[in-house]
């Protein structure tokens, strides 16, 4: 089959409650993605719709002290309950109201990475949302949270919430993680009651690609056999010594002519920390302006590497450059490019007026060519 790209979340409608009676969510997936024959879908955002007017106002946070989080010695192997007890202070509810054709609901997961109240999460679990709660480890009543940026090409947001000594779980050293390394993925499942769930896996790949949402790309991802569920879009991927490696993302999901088993996906930490500085800088709520090269590309047939371009649009960079249909892309600024995805994540990670060197082979013969990339233009259906 071919690769699906995500419609916007949506909510499933349920007929108002009698009175007296608890509302009730819904669960339906929200389907992000796909990778070579794969189906994949937000590991996300739990939706679900209200179409009563009854607005359930947020209480002030409980007074509940939070511990803070600590570094787990792994020398002995991994004890999923250190890590978890060391990690879970610092993984965080998030309830959002939504927008999205009716009054809805979304539950994810998030992760304190700042001690005065900073948040971080997926754009797709805050997607629409016209409030944001937080609720906080060990508390019971969930708090305001501000939207301060988001990166929907990356997949990441960043919240702020009034705060002041909340646990901060450490970030692993760029470039440690390792295949095989077992990991623990934690976060709201199903937005089950109580404490965050939390499963055991390993690194089953690095370096993933997906198409996500309007044919953008989100690259470098982690591959773990870690059960991500519903709800766990957010909440972070640990190693053995409770340091995240990863945001989790995405799941595959089996369909009629695939099978997909134990396939999760997180947002490597070397791309968490490089758009948490980006989102920062941003401060004001407004997406990130993207790298437009001007190019439709199609995925090769014959086995060999990298993505071949159909269609070069007109008084685009790639013209500019002397890009031409029928050259195949294989790196961009020296990292391999495995496909269209790979292209794809990597102009749109760059910005307006990024100078980048793009390698392709045209008639079995390598050729460099500098392109000065521009603002991708907001109507624009080519992939980049």
């Amino acid at each position: 089959m071919s690769v699906m790209p995500p419609p916007a979340p949506g909510v499933r409608p349920r007929p108002p409650a009698p009175p007296g009676a608890p509302r009730r969510r819904g669960w339906p997936v929200v389907v992000i993605a796909g990778i070579a024959a794969l189906a994949a879908g937000f590991g996300g955002a739990l939706l679900g719709a209200a179409l009563d007017d009854e607005d359930q106002e947020s209480s002030a946070r409980s007074t509940t002290t939070v511990v803070p989080a600590r570094r787990v010695n792994a020398e002995d192997g991994l004890s999923v309950a250190e890590v978890a007890a060391a990690v879970g202070p610092s993984v965080v509810t998030i309830s959002v109201d939504i927008e999205a054709g009716v009054t809805g609901e979304a539950v994810g997961t998030g992760l304190v990475v700042s001690p005065d109240g900073e948040i971080l999460t997926n754009a797709h679990v805050i997607a629409d949302a016209t409030e944001i709660r937080v609720r906080l480890a060990g508390d019971t009543e969930p708090t305001e949270a501000e939207l301060i940026a988001s990166d929907v090409g990356n997949d990441l947001a960043l919240l702020k919430i009034n705060g002041s000594n909340l646990p901060v779980a450490p970030f692993a050293p760029p470039g440690e993680v390792a295949l095989g390394d077992q990991v623990v993925a934690i976060g709201f499942a199903l937005d089950l009651d109580g404490e965050p769930s939390v499963t055991l896996g390993i690194v089953s790949a690095l370096d993933r690609t997906l198409i996500t949402q309007n044919e953008g790309a989100l690259d470098g991802l982690i591959q773990t056999d870690a059960a991500i569920s519903s709800g766990n879009s957010g909440g972070p991927l640990v190693d053995a010594s409770g340091q995240v490696i990863g945001i989790n993302t995405a799941v595959a999901r089996s369909d009629v002519s695939t099978a997909a088993t134990n396939v999760g996906f997180a947002i490597a930490i070397e791309e968490v920390e490089a758009v948490l500085a980006a989102l920062r800088e941003q401060g004001e709520g407004d997406p990130r302006l993207e790298g437009f090269l001007g190019v439709v590309l199609g995925e090769r047939s014959d086995g060999g590497q990298g993505a071949l371009i159909t269609q070069v649009s007109a008084d685009s960079p790639a013209s500019d450059a002397g890009l031409e249909t029928g050259d195949v892309v294989i790196s961009i600024d020296e990292s391999t490019t495995d496909g269209v995805a790979g292209v794809i994540a990597a102009v749109r990670d760059r910005e307006p007026g990024d100078e980048v060197e793009v390698v392709v082979v045209r008639d079995g013969e390598e050729e460099h060519f500098s392109v000065v990339l521009a603002e991708r233009p907001p109507e624009t259906t080519v992939p980049d």
